[in-house]
């Protein structure tokens, strides 16, 4: 299972590139304009020149709304920027068919500029207070659209947690279904390591952790400690080794 730790600012970047033995993709988001908030093309940039060469860099272009072309040139603008993971939150998409455009559109941008990169279709175990799309329908959504992963994370960071909206059967049922299409599940919100047991059993490739490795476990006001990130893998690792 591939561990993914989100720093937002260049600063904290630095500090997971202090940690990056224990990781395997830097994230560049920005959690004050939401669960997947997109940050500035050159925080993307000096995030990129801050960690190692051989560490993925990952970037969120949003929550976004059901605007295919605005997507499209932000995803683009995210790859330029230096993400080869460039992970997309179908927030307004409120049909299988309206995230399915928006991805396909993504997808092209993309890999028209860069072949080689990484597409990931984002929804939210929380779908339901927001309106949008059923988490269940994202594997087919992706494998539609022709992208790469397909990713739960929550919409609302209120303190529930991605098992407080889908418990583990769903969510494995969700890894399942990517799995069938030869796509990586990507699992993440508000995931602690006391959940790391229920995500290594049904299969997850890819964890996203923020809080969790955070001072006081605080997302949004806390940074990320390399210490926490390190403890964090270990406890990863003792159960992928079981």
């Amino acid at each position: 299972m591939l561990l993914l730790i989100s720093p937002d600012s260049v600063e904290e970047a630095l500090d997971c590139a202090k940690a990056a033995e224990h990781l395997d993709i830097v994230d560049v988001k920005k959690p004050d304009e939401g669960s997947l908030g997109a940050n500035y093309p050159w925080v993307i940039r000096e995030i990129r020149a801050a960690v190692p060469a051989d560490t993925p860099v990952s970037a969120t272009v949003g929550d976004v709304p059901y605007k295919p072309g605005t997507v499209a040139q932000a995803a683009l603008g995210a790859a330029v920027s230096g993400a080869t993971y460039i992970k997309v939150g179908l927030y307004g998409c409120g049909t299988p068919e309206q995230a399915i455009e928006v991805m396909r559109g993504v997808v092209r941008a993309v890999k028209e500029y860069r072949a080689d990169a990484f597409v990931v279709a984002s929804g939210y175990a929380d779908a339901h207070r927001i309106g949008s799309v059923n988490p269940l329908a994202l594997p087919d959504i992706a494998f539609r659209s022709g992208a790469d992963a397909a990713m739960l994370d929550t919409a609302i960071k209120d303190g529930t947690r991605l098992f407080d909206h889908l418990p583990p059967e769903v969510c494995a049922d969700f890894v399942k279904r990517a799995h069938q299409v030869d796509l990586l599940a990507a699992l993440a919100g508000s995931v602690k390591a006391a959940d790391l047991g229920e995500l290594t059993s049904m299969g997850t490739d890819i964890v996203g952790v923020r809080g969790a490795v955070c001072e006081g476990g605080d997302r949004t006001a806390g940074r990320i400690q390399p210490h926490l990130v390190a403890a964090f893998r270990a406890e990863l690792d003792r159960w992928a080794s079981r």
